[in-house]
């Protein structure tokens, strides 16, 4: 099927556009996760949203959730793996493996919490990867390195663990229960990927031990996160100190993309998000005719 548009984003921005994309009838999916935002569960008390006084971000969460519901709008929870310009068309592809079409999209997927390290982006495709189900073929019988943030994403390290040779994991999180022979578990900080043509070292800031040097030999380095950047979702992207570069009606440098919430910028609040999601949504409908 293709899509009027797609979401990328279940945060304020992502929420406001789906809601005006529906009350214009026009056909979308809105990727997410669960909680909807992390950010905003996360949130003590909100003081600066219109219309709410002093609610907790629970709170928000649930009366968002209440609202999508009542719009019978669904979040699909399948995560984002790239999103590729066609001509006159994008093509949204997933982790999972599944691929979607649409006429327009929409970036609210917030700002990445965790900061590149040097050589990520150099080696982007050449031994840096973001999607175990979409690479990890490319490493059977190799030695790989995982950076991962969260205990949400271990599946996808157990998958790794069933392709690779030998898997180094350095995990950004303290409850590891991966258990495999070819996992050894690292606590130490990753501050370069190098190499030549590919990927062929990871470099710690700690100093060496007998069982790990201060530069490990890999053939790739799997980047497993949340959130991450948008110019890495979706290449040939324009971005401005980490921030997608937008005009006043949202749009981006590529035609038919447009870009909302804290990915475009600060101030990184409900409101501005809100507000910015709602313009995105009304310029996607104006592309459209």
């Amino acid at each position: 099927m293709m899509y009027d548009c797609i979401i990328i984003g279940s945060g304020p921005a992502g929420i406001s556009a789906a809601l005006t994309l529906q009350a214009n009838k026009k056909e979308f999916l809105l990727f997410g996760s669960e909680e909807l935002s992390q950010k905003i569960v996360k949130a003590e008390t909100i003081h600066n949203y219109p219309g709410l006084t002093d609610v907790s971000g629970k709170e928000f969460c649930a009366a968002l959730k209440a609202q999508l519901s009542a719009a019978k709008i669904t979040v699909k929870t399948e995560k984002v793996a790239g999103v590729y310009a066609l001509k006159e068309k994008f093509s949204v592809m997933t982790q999972a493996g599944e691929a979607y079409e649409a006429k327009t999209v929409i970036l609210a997927c917030g700002v990445e919490s965790v900061k590149q390290i040097e050589g990520e982006e150099t080696y982007l495709g050449r031994g840096v990867s973001y999607c175990a189900t979409c690479d990890g073929f490319l490493y059977k019988n190799k030695t790989i390195a995982v950076i991962c943030t969260t205990k949400a994403l271990e599946h996808e390290i157990g998958y790794l663990a069933d392709l690779a040779k030998k898997v180094y994991l350095i995990p950004m999180y303290k409850e590891v229960e991966i258990d495999r022979e070819n996992v050894t578990l690292i606590r130490k900080m990753p501050v370069k990927i190098d190499g030549e043509m590919r990927v062929k070292n990871l470099t710690f800031a700690d100093s060496p031990t007998e069982e790990i040097p201060s530069v490990l030999p890999i053939d790739g380095v799997f980047m497993l996160r949340d959130c991450v950047s948008p110019a890495v979702l979706v290449g040939g992207l324009e971005m401005q100190e980490g921030h997608v570069v937008v005009s006043r009606d949202m749009s981006t440098n590529l035609k038919g993309c447009f870009a909302a919430g804290d990915c475009t910028g600060r101030p990184y609040q409900y409101a501005k998000a809100a507000g910015e999601g709602n313009v995105a949504a009304h310029s996607v409908c104006a592309f459209l005719k």
